[in-house]
């Protein structure tokens, strides 16, 4: 659809012209039919975590915990986590749902404004880490070079760089990010390459852990489960582009171990190999790395964060615009609003120092969500949500005016849980398994004492294909609807 020039008042301007267009081509409330296969999905996958933040990530092991060690929790940690993720990503590939669309039928269509908000959160923080990230490393580079030196400057610089992108060049990033991949793929080989031929796997492996450092092989192990948690908030944006469950399933699987896995041992790869050459290791610092292996390793950096930051902050615009049907929020303004609190956040380089807390924050937020989305998708309501999710109000999800209290209090105390067993009383098991065995129980609880569990094997329609979806023939118009 072309959006007119000029209207019966004269020319339209150019604000106008790409605010409609831009609304336009947003992702809709509504749902998605995929068409992709699980090759395409896994590229997408292995493109979105090929990112500095999941190689910095594994430089904050070593030498806490030996070599060997952390990656076996890696592996581990991402298989573990990887299953949430691949579940709740199809979900999304049966229903053509995003993520936090999906939280209206366990929250209810009020309810799961508060997912929402926290998603919102948290992606902004995301997108404020990785823009300082870029801006340090471009930083470190140009003081090489020329002596000028100012990290704010280049992160906000590097910040207004995604934002621009995320409004005007989204759609370029998503058809590039791929071979992004390829290059980052390739620069990574190279710096494994380096390493291994400087010294041997043995080395590596003798190398001895430092208990002042902190670090446990289940504090490793909780971290890399939460990064996947921290991913899984967009596994349904991207798995309900597959065109089949099995290949959302398989595609997705693959990308994100493959990508996970390879980023994380590389960092702690990395930070292994400055030790052995008699460098100091700090964790989470690109600098450190930059300074050992080159340029090449900025590339990957100053790459990742411009792919995926910029398909992070175009995430958290859509997510606000599409929160209601009624579309009362246009994109454009949503954009530069949330883009220049990206930006202003982006001069806040102390976040960098907590890192680790960042993403026990993540953990403690949506482990539960997670949890609560997987029994009631799967166990409750038996693997199918009707066209009701997809109302303003009413029908089967309004639960008590719009909100299922029992999911509220269940994340609460899930949460709750979560900086308990980390802060409070350490868990030996870590806090990331047990927060969400103890919120799948509670909420399962509540439904089979209250009755929700659905009787028989209901059939899953994609929601593009119910009869009852708003907009379809003979559905029932929104205007009609009303509370039960």
């Amino acid at each position: 659809m072309t959006t007119p020039r000029h209207t019966a008042d004269g020319p339209r301007s150019a604000w106008s012209r790409l605010s409609d267009h831009l609304d336009e081509n947003s992702e809709g409330y509504g749902p998605l039919r995929g068409t992709l296969g699980a090759g395409r999905v896994g590229m997408i996958w292995l493109a979105a975590n090929l990112v500095v933040t999941t190689l910095l990530t594994g430089t904050l092991f070593v030498p806490g915990v030996p070599w060997s060690t952390a990656l076996g929790m890696i592996v581990l940690g991402t298989l573990i986590g990887g299953a949430v993720l691949v579940l709740v990503g199809s979900m999304g590939t049966r229903t053509g749902l995003a993520t936090m669309s999906l939280t209206k039928g366990s929250f209810g269509l009020r309810g799961s404004f508060l997912p929402v908000a926290a998603n919102v959160v948290i992606l902004m923080g995301w997108s404020w880490v990785q823009a300082m990230l870029a801006g340090v490393t471009v930083n470190f580079l140009v003081e090489q070079a020329t002596g000028f030196s100012s990290p704010v400057l280049f992160s906000v610089l590097c910040q207004t760089l995604v934002v621009a992108l995320a409004v005007f060049g989204h759609e370029g990033i998503a058809r590039v990010e791929p071979w992004l991949a390829v290059v980052i793929l390739a620069i990574m080989a190279w710096v494994f390459t380096v390493a291994f031929t400087s010294y041997p796997v043995a080395d590596f492996a003798a190398l001895p852990a430092d208990p002042a450092a902190g670090w446990s092989g289940i504090a490793v192990l909780d971290v890399v489960i939460a990064t996947a948690i921290s991913w899984t908030v967009l596994s349904a944006e991207f798995n309900r582009l597959a065109r089949t469950p099995s290949a959302g399933v398989v595609g997705s699987g693959a990308g994100y171990v493959l990508s996970t896995v390879a980023a994380m041992s590389l960092g702690a790869t990395a930070v292994a190999y400055v030790v052995l050459d008699g460098g100091e290791a700090v964790g989470f610092d690109p600098t450190v790395l930059v300074a050992a292996f080159g340029a090449p390793l900025a590339v990957v950096v100053f790459l990742s964060v411009m792919a995926t930051n910029t398909m992070v902050v175009y995430g958290m615009v859509s997510s606000v615009v599409n929160l209601t049907p009624s579309r009362r929020l246009r994109f454009l303004p949503t954009a530069l609003v949330l883009g220049a609190v990206s930006i202003l956040g982006s001069t806040w380089l102390g976040l960098l120092d907590q890192f680790t807390s960042f993403l026990v924050l993540i953990g403690s937020l949506f482990i539960p969500v997670f949890a609560i989305m997987l029994v009631d998708y799967y166990v409750v309501k038996r693997g199918s949500y009707a066209a009701d999710i997809l109302r303003g109000r009413g029908g089967r999800y309004w639960y008590r005016g719009g909100v299922n209290p029992a999911a509220v209090v269940v994340w609460v105390v899930g949460a709750a849980s979560s900086l308990v067993l980390t802060y409070v009383l350490p868990s030996p098991v870590g806090a990331t398994i047990p927060t969400f065995v103890v919120s799948a129980a509670l909420y399962l609880g509540w439904a089979l004492a209250a009755r929700r569990i659905v009787a028989g094997r209901p059939v899953q329609r994609h929601l593009a294909d119910d009869p009852g979806a708003p907009g379809a023939a003979g559905a029932p118009a929104e205007a009609a609807d009303a509370p039960r």
